[in-house]
């Protein structure tokens, strides 16, 4: 009940056709087999240069929709639903047509294809028509154009004495056939009440208030509400039970024997269709899961690993180095990197991977790099100086971590002061006395050039310098 088979839609068309770069008004061959098609719909006003055609295996009842396709040459349709040969007049250049195993019981029915001049090649193999009396004399008389049929070669010598015996083969076509009728028509009958009588008895399992077992337990409803632990139980009882119902159900389906009528293969679609349903059904129940717990509610990280990645944690008296054995091939882009005081986050494709930190760390400071070679994830993680614990600890941390970085930029002027020349204490030359301040003046061309004599008593002889001149 409520399961459609899949319509013959210009868009199957297409995906079918990229051979022919998708466009299908020009299409000359086409494969649509194994596509759970029931009706022949729209094919001859969309493909009309169609030469080939291939539709075996699905559900077609009818031969329809074909005859304005003047140009079609070979028309497979075996593994159908097909119960009578018509239609096919209008197409003109049919050779071949394959109708292995389908449900044809109208054997005349095969007059209408003597207006197919063309057709060298047909094949019923399969069909209830295939075992009546006579069958092939009656078809070899019938269609005159015909060189194989099912596969085996026409000899003149056959078909001449096939002409000459059917009058006497017609009448016994035609009661076989007469008796095919009226066995399909109590086949069909059965069927349809059987089904009527399976979609009567879902919709009692369906519903409320039937024997489908919905009852309602007052205390179970009551104890649900107080927790929501115990809702899992009866849930998951009840899982196992639908569960281990359809497994039975399934078991016996394919176990039961039926005939094999178009009905019985529409029912087995119809039930390998609701077995899929149910499938999906229980993988997307299994898809949904409760959010992962990260933080507790007294605010504590756990560890967690869901991507289930291998890593390791260097601890040193610096940093913390943690390294994350990433697949080599994953876009950075699908990584994201949360580093706290206490824990650091990794999401590798919306995956958490956490873990609580030995020390707590400098955030701020901690870096993330990615290697070229083998794709792991390395994050570096400064220690801080103290171990936070307290509110008061946590300031006098703050502060001793100041104090110190003033200490070493005193520290580092002081060496920077040192680094000035001192006269007394080393043997270069004290270059800033060879010219007193006092004595300086500017150059002017002029005057004449002041040389020191040797009686001036702030005269220093000095044999490294040269004389001046």
């Amino acid at each position: 009940k409520g399961w459609e088979l899949p319509l013959f839609t210009e868009d199957l068309i297409r995906r079918n056709a990229e051979h022919n770069d998708c466009v299908i008004f020009s299409l000359e061959e086409l494969s649509l087999h194994q596509q759970e098609i029931e009706r022949l719909e729209h094919i001859d006003k969309w493909c009309r240069d169609l030469k080939i055609l291939y539709l075996q295996n699905n559900l077609i009842g009818k031969i329809e929709n074909v005859s304005k396709l003047k140009k079609l040459e070979y028309l497979n349709l075996a593994l159908n639903n097909i119960e009578k040969i018509e239609n096919l007049e209008g197409c003109e250049e049919l050779a071949k047509l394959d109708l292995t195993v389908n449900f044809i019981g109208e054997l005349s029915s095969i007059k209408t294809l003597k207006h197919n001049i063309h057709l060298k090649e047909l094949f019923l193999m399969g069909n209830p028509c295939a075992t009546f009396n006579h069958y092939r004399e009656f078809v070899v008389a019938t269609l005159p154009q015909l060189k194989w049929l099912d596969g085996k070669e026409i000899e003149p010598s056959e078909r001449i004495k096939a002409l000459q015996d059917y009058s006497v083969i017609e009448p016994q076509i035609r009661e076989q056939e007469k008796d095919h009728c009226l066995k399909r028509s109590k086949l069909k009958e059965e069927a349809q009440r059987k089904h009527q009588e399976e979609d009567k008895n879902e919709d009692e399992r369906s519903n409320p208030g039937s024997d489908g077992h919905w009852y309602t337990d007052i205390n179970a409803t009551l104890s649900s509400l107080e927790s929501k632990d115990h809702l899992q139980a009866p849930d998951m009882q009840e899982y196992n039970t639908k569960k281990l119902d359809e497994s039975e159900d399934d078991l016996e389906f394919w176990n039961k024997p039926c005939l094999f009528t178009p009905e019985s293969r529409l029912e087995t679609l119809r039930h390998m269709e609701k077995q899929r349903k149910n499938q999906e059904k229980l993988s997307e129940k299994k898809k949904v899961k409760p959010p992962r717990i990260l933080i507790t509610g007294n605010g504590n990280a756990l560890n967690v690993n869901e991507p289930k990645i291998d890593f390791s944690l260097n601890d040193n008296e610096k940093q913390i180095i943690l390294d994350l054995a990433v697949y080599r091939y994953m876009d950075t882009s699908l990584i994201d990197v949360d580093v706290q005081p206490t824990y650091v986050r990794v999401m590798i494709k919306g995956k958490p991977f956490q873990l609580v930190l030995p020390a707590e760390v400098r955030p701020d400071s901690s870096s993330a790099k990615r290697s070229q070679t083998t794709g792991h994830l390395v994050i570096c993680m400064p220690k801080v100086g103290e171990v936070i614990t307290g509110g008061q600890q946590a300031f006098k941390s703050m502060k001793t971590t100041s104090d110190k970085s003033r200490e070493q930029t005193n520290a580092r002027s002081k060496h920077m002061e040192k680094l000035e020349v001192d006269p007394s204490k080393h043997s270069f030359p004290d270059v800033t006395n060879i010219v007193q301040e006092k004595k300086h003046t500017p150059r002017r061309r002029s005057e004449p050039k002041v040389i020191p004599s040797e009686e001036d008593p702030t005269f220093e002889d000095n044999p490294d310098v040269p004389p001046l001149i």
